[in-house]
């Protein structure tokens, strides 16, 4: 049994690159420079006995740029390094028909888990009825959803956040919607969500099929009602991320050791409520 599984990784593409690879959002996170390779990744999660949960993100209709590394790039990690890692594909969701196939493909033939979506880079409201068709295609099939929430790294620092806009992201009512009309969806919200964290906080406690995982920020940071009601009423729904490599293990870890979480109920924060939720026998 691994020490820990972080739910919350971005893998480099194919030539190192990735959506938080940008000098900018580096010196946001005050990290270091992301992996060189997919081997220097695995060695070092292997090191850490960790466990991880790796995606890209596929914003093309947005950005004009095909997403890198792709769904299969990820998949084919997890074939190499089947001991260490486990796939979530991302879901462009202005693709229409083609973003449906693609779910579909990635459950059946890459043996994906989950599915990741960002809404400030793909520009969409998670509770626009036009995208409902992902929401019942991914409940239908058992895969768990990871949707981005809250303020993000991703263009901070560049001029107007070089057009990202933070709305799409909000809790309430863009996540709790989703969750209302698929009570047997399974979501993550991703990330502590400032500046709504009591909205996430209030997600986590009236629907049961929602978790949040704590990547992008160092424990020191978070919020006292985070950590209270993660020693509480949602100590069950909250899930180990680090948001590698903008934010490494390591560096999350120490400042967790340091953080006022109980002693009962670091090891569910850390292992046990994503292996339950994931369905992961390791």
């Amino acid at each position: 049994m691994p020490r820990a599984i972080d739910v919350h990784i971005h893998p480099p593409g194919p030539t190192g690159e990735s959506l938080t690879s940008s000098r900018v959002t580096l010196e946001y996170f005050r990290a270091a420079a992301p992996p060189a390779s997919v081997e220097e990744m695995a060695e070092y999660y292997e090191r850490l006995d960790i466990f991880g949960v790796l995606f890209p993100v596929d914003n093309e209709t947005v950005s004009g740029r095909a997403p890198s590394p792709s769904n299969d790039d990820v998949a084919d990690i997890v074939r190499r390094y089947p001991r260490q890692f486990v796939a979530f594909a991302s879901i462009d969701p202005w693709k229409g028909k083609a973003a449906l196939n693609e779910i579909e493909r990635c459950a059946k033939d890459l043996g994906v888990r989950g599915l990741k979506f960002m809404p400030n880079t793909q520009q969409f409201y998670p509770n626009d009825e036009r995208f409902y068709p992902a929401w019942e295609m991914a409940e239908k099939l058992g895969l768990v959803v990871l949707i981005h929430s809250g303020t993000t790294g991703v263009g901070a620092g560049y001029p107007g956040g070089a057009g990202v806009k933070l709305k799409y992201s909000r809790p309430i009512p863009y996540i709790d919607d989703v969750a209302a009309d698929f009570p047997g969806l399974k979501i993550i919200m991703a990330h502590p969500a400032w500046p709504w964290q009591e909205e996430q906080l209030a997600i986590l406690v009236h629907k049961p099929n929602v978790y949040v995982d704590l990547s992008g920020w160092s424990p020191k940071y978070f919020q006292p009602s985070l950590v209270q009601y993660a020693n509480t009423l949602v100590q069950d729904k909250v899930l180990f991320g680090s948001d590698y490599p903008v934010m490494t293990p390591e560096r999350w870890l120490g400042d967790f050791e340091q953080a006022a979480f109980r002693d009962e109920v670091r090891p569910k924060i850390l292992l046990e409520n994503a292996r339950k939720l994931l369905g992961l026998d390791l």
